[in-house]
């Protein structure tokens, strides 16, 4: 969650990167999605947030003209399917992304040209556009826009950094799965005066500084690979399984619907802790380590982090409850075949990272953290955690209503 407004995200890199190959309608307009996501400049949580929206609808459309757990087994349906996503995403996307409104009509007259007309057309565009609608309804008590009443920590007269911090009325929000904001919070961080502290303070220290001399040259592209944090990031993680073999625009709306759901609740969630804890960041900590009572954390007053630190408190780490809540549902969806994953990432200039299990990418995320210098492993090690328990209970929403 880290300069997000400086970030563009191009859909023609992303296109590029995943090849010519196109899928279903679901898994090409997911990718769509997130370059108009990217080009309005969004903050991650209220991106992750646009895609919860988006997907749902799409979900909903689909079932609509599929019925409930069915394939699409004729071209009259795959018509229906067609329109029904494209009108989900049209009638989603436009109120929440009015300055991509040119771009979505352009894209949504490009997937309609192509289609036949006639009753199934026509069903799939009432299906979608019916869902668009009843998500915004459903949702409507969601509170996006209640006030902030974050307070910066100072004394009478001192300075403090003015800099707004991101989203502190996030916990406010009402989940999609979990019963409430605080439902997977966990235990607090270390003791300053722990063996955990001292251990993790040491690792971060040496290996996210900006100069550090230890960081390897595949760690440091790690780290700024990961920079990057806006979904389609890790949707792209989530299409390697949805163009493997076997699998329709069905599979796929469940698929990355369940994903959306959950991807914005681990924001939701996280978010709770984070505000909850108020745990500084390495930067804070570096520079002030002879104020934390440990004599084994050695003060560095001009300690710089690799990449920039989010405004927002430390404890526990965003990126790693969203790759272990994508990972996690994943995971359930593949079994054990074997997979391929990967994806890009505008803050390493488009390069492709892959993994041959999930588990990889899941630790991998999450200490690309402690490369950039803005996070602690037993940050990580929570947010995990919190994203394993969040994802098991998204599967098992899932299983009761398919």
């Amino acid at each position: 969650m880290n300069r997000l407004g400086t970030h563009l995200f191009v859909a023609a890199t992303w296109l590029a990167a995943a090849g010519v190959a196109h899928a279903d309608a679901v898994t090409d307009w997911n990718q769509r999605a997130g370059g108009f996501i990217g080009d309005a400049r969004m903050g991650t949580p209220p991106a992750v947030r646009v895609m919860a929206l988006v997907q749902t609808a799409v979900l909903d459309g689909v079932l609509a003209v599929t019925g409930k757990g069915t394939s699409v087994q004729s071209e009259a349906v795959s018509v229906s399917v067609q329109a029904a996503v494209a009108a989900a995403n049209r009638a989603t996307l436009l109120p929440l992304l009015p300055t991509q409104a040119a771009a979505i009509e352009a894209a949504y007259g490009a997937a309609l040209a192509g289609l036949p007309e006639g009753p199934a057309k026509a069903a799939g565009l009432q299906a979608g556009e019916r869902a668009a609608a009843a998500v915004f309804a459903q949702r409507a008590e969601d509170k996006v826009g209640t006030a902030e009443s974050y307070r910066p920590h100072t004394t009478a007269g001192v300075y403090v950094p003015t800099s707004a911090v991101a989203v502190p009325q996030w916990p406010a929000r009402k989940p999609w799965i979990m019963s409430t904001a605080s439902q997977f919070r966990p235990g607090p961080p270390p003791s300053l005066e722990s063996a955990a502290w001292q251990r993790d303070y040491a690792e971060v220290k040496s290996l996210g500084s900006r100069t550090s001399t230890v960081r390897t040259a595949e760690q440091t592209e790690i780290g700024q690979f990961w920079d990057y944090s806006l979904p389609p990031v890790y949707y792209g993680v989530v299409r390697s399984v949805a163009l493997m073999p076997g699998r329709d625009a069905v599979a796929n709306a469940w698929l990355y619907a369940i994903v959306a759901q959950g991807m914005d609740d681990a924001m939701i969630a996280v978010l709770d802790a984070k505000y909850h804890y108020n745990f500084w960041r390495p930067v804070t900590a570096i520079r002030n380590a002879d104020l934390d009572g440990n004599a084994a954390t050695d003060r560095d007053a001009g300690w710089v982090s690799l990449i920039e630190a989010p405004l927002h408190p430390e404890y526990p780490s965003a990126h790693s409850i969203l790759a272990a809540t994508v990972g996690t549902i994943l995971q359930s969806e593949v079994g054990r075949q074997p997979v391929q994953l990967s994806t890009s990432s505008p803050t390493a200039k488009g390069a492709t990272r892959r993994w041959s299990a999930i588990e990889d990418f899941i630790q991998e995320v999450g200490m690309s953290r402690v490369y950039g210098g803005i996070h602690y492993r037993f940050s990580n090690e929570a947010g995990i955690a919190m994203g394993r328990k969040l994802a098991g209970q998204a599967l098992d929403r899932r299983a009761g209503a398919r």
